[in-house]
């Protein structure tokens, strides 16, 4: 699966669950374990899981197995890894805290300042 096809799929599965302020991030080059990373936040630890499964079944009824899942118990933040796509599924509280777009921002901004 091409990884533009992957993306449509996560962004449908979190869509079709109802997840909130879904962020697509390209770390193409600037990180060695992914090229994309979808974060979104669900309302309640059970949304959280649930958002994340749905990801999970999507991915598996199009031929791919995910690389890994960590979080599925606890529910704060459930990391879905995809290969090419990493989805991150949080809890408001988590994803304030952990920040994930600002630090991957950051990252960029610091690439383009050291050119």
């Amino acid at each position: 699966m091409q990884t533009d096809q992957l993306i449509n799929l996560v962004e449908k599965a979190l869509d079709d669950m109802k997840a909130r302020d879904v962020v697509k991030l390209d770390v193409t080059g600037k990180s060695s374990v992914t090229d994309y990373m979808l974060v979104a936040s669900g309302t309640s630890k059970r949304h959280v899981m649930s958002v994340a499964q749905e990801v999970i079944d999507k991915a598996k009824e199009a031929g791919m197995r995910p690389v890994g899942v960590e979080g599925e118990n606890v529910g704060d933040w459930v990391l879905v890894d995809l290969g090419d796509v990493i989805v991150h599924v949080m809890m408001p509280d988590a994803r304030s805290f952990y920040d994930i777009e600002r630090l991957w921002s950051f990252e960029s901004d610091s690439e383009v300042a050291a050119e």
